[in-house]
Order: C-alpha cells, then sequence, then structure tokens
C-alpha cells in the first residue's frame, strides 16, 4: 500500500511579500488550500483604442492582465488536535486573515510617522510604500502584482467568536514592465513569466488547415 509519505508532494500557491528595494523576502502567506479555480481576463492595449483603422494591428504594451481568487480557510482539522495546534486554539484562523489584510494596509509604523510630518507642518507627504507582492502558482507563474481587492466573509466561529472557516476573495493586477521598468525586480519577473509564456506556447502542436476543411488560406 503506498503511503502518504511516498505519494506526490503537493504544491501550494500563495503570495510572497519582498522589500521593493532590496527584494528581501518579509513574508510568505501559503494558502491553506488551493483554489478550485483562478479567472483571469485581459485587456488589450491597442494604439489609438478600440476600432482604430489607422494601425489596427498594432498594440504597444502587454496587455493588462488581472486575476481573481477564492481560496478557503478552515481551522476545524487543527481544532481537533488542540495540543500541537495552540495558536489555532486561541485564536482561530485569525493570524492567516490578519496576514492578508495587513497588504493591503500601511503599516502603523507609517502612519505614526506621517502624522508626525503633518502635525510639524510638512506640506507634501509623499504616499507610503507597499512590499511588492508577488503571487506564486507553480514555478512557471511567478507575478508582481497589486492588490486590488480582498472580500473575507467568516462563516463559522469558536465559542470565543474567532473564526475557524471563511471564504477569501482576492483581486489581483499584474503589474508588468510598463508598471515597474525593466530594471525594477518586479519587472524581471514579469519578463521571466512573458518569457515562459512563450516557451509553453511553442510545445503546443501545430495544427492543420485541412482541420478547417480548407486548403490554404485564400
Amino acid at each position: 500500500m503506498t503511503t502518504l509519505a511516498n505519494g506526490p508532494r503537493l504544491l501550494k500557491g500563495g503570495i510572497v511579500l519582498i522589500d521593493p528595494e532590496t527584494s528581501a523576502i518579509r513574508r510568505i502567506i501559503v494558502l491553506q488550500y488551493n483554489p478550485d479555480a483562478v479567472s483571469r481576463s485581459f485587456q488589450v492595449q491597442t494604439v489609438g483604442g478600440e476600432g482604430d483603422r489607422v494601425e489596427p494591428m498594432r498594440i504597444k504594451g502587454p496587455p493588462i492582465e488581472t486575476l481573481k481568487v477564492d481560496a478557503e480557510i478552515d481551522a476545524t482539522d487543527q481544532l481537533e488536535f488542540p495540543d500541537q495546534n495552540a495558536a489555532a486554539v486561541e485564536n482561530g484562523i485569525q493570524p492567516l486573515l490578519a496576514a492578508l489584510e495587513t497588504m493591503i494596509y500601511p503599516t502603523s509604523t507609517q502612519l505614526i510617522a506621517n502624522n508626525a510630518l503633518a502635525r510639524a507642518g510638512t506640506l507634501e507627504i509623499i504616499p507610503m510604500q507597499s512590499p511588492l507582492a508577488l503571487f506564486i502558482w507553480s514555478r512557471n507563474r511567478i507575478l508582481p502584482v497589486r492588490i486590488t481587492e480582498l472580500s473575507v466573509a467568516e462563516e463559522a466561529f469558536d465559542n470565543t467568536l474567532n473564526p475557524i472557516r471563511a471564504r477569501v476573495g482576492l483581486g489581483l493586477r499584474v503589474l508588468s514592465v510598463d508598471d515597474l521598468g525593466f530594471d525594477h525586480k518586479g519587472g524581471s519577473l514579469f519578463m521571466a513569466y512573458h518569457q515562459q509564456k512563450e516557451r509553453l506556447a511553442r510545445l503546443l502542436p501545430s495544427g492543420a488547415l485541412a482541420t478547417f476543411g480548407i486548403g490554404g488560406i485564400p
């Protein structure tokens, strides 16, 4: 009988936050369960806008790619073994929810520092910089992204009202070289993602015109 240890290792998806200047890893957020579906959409960047008749075959850059990810979080299995999962017993799934939610918050330190600048009469306060988020979905998809939407539906609670089951929805916008530039770490990751697409596309066997019922292009 094949044991779990000898079975295939299930890879997880998730988000890695890195320092935008040094690329040092700040936090790794692993999704507890891989979503059953990841939806993607692409907005083509045409020259002159949709319907342009002067240069209809030209595109001015990579498409704007957006993703929607719906994930489940559940502490039920951990609560069955409370001696081994003290954090889940005390807080439920709040640590993971908090890690996801703080991705879209400035840090409290940044807020306090900007408040001090404002109280001191600083005329221009630079917007606070967040870490660069990388959505990782296999080695073929390491995408620099901006979090555009986050929704949390808490569905069950323990006897102290800690959430123990929730559904999380993430809206992501892929950041391309148009957003970050070629010299930025995120820009180089986007180019690696783009080039991987090209390599994968070349693996597709070429079709035949006879499949369409024609012998050539008129």
